[in-house]
């Protein structure tokens, strides 16, 4: 069996969301993919602990293909509230309303 590279936890890394240099011992890994324990081919990214906690822990399956189908879509526009409106378009198309629209009867976000 393989023990831990000796001098891994002395590495300096770069937390993704502050900035902030760190020792490598006091980061977490991120994966985008949002699958950390399959290893095989992946280079993680780091947060410090507290962006860590600042970030939402729910599953994220289809996020980067619905994103991708947005920008597609919006063909290269930088307008931030168009991308809102096409991203919870997109949303309710493959997912329904939000549950918060379904409880009250409202529609909040289709132009």
């Amino acid at each position: 069996m393989w023990s831990a590279r000796p001098n891994r936890d002395e590495e300096s890394v770069v937390c993704i969301a502050c900035g902030d240099s760190l020792p490598r011992r006091r980061a977490r890994e991120y994966d985008k993919e949002g699958d950390r324990w399959d290893r095989r081919g992946k280079e993680f990214e780091y947060l410090c602990k507290s962006c860590h906690r600042d970030l939402c822990h729910q599953p994220r399956e289809d996020l980067e293909d619905v994103l991708l189908d947005v920008e597609s879509e919006r063909e290269g526009s930088r307008d931030a509230e168009a991308f809102m409106r096409t991203y919870i378009r997109a949303v309710r198309e493959r997912y329904g309303a939000p549950e918060s629209d379904a409880e009250d009867g409202t529609d909040s976000g289709d132009d």
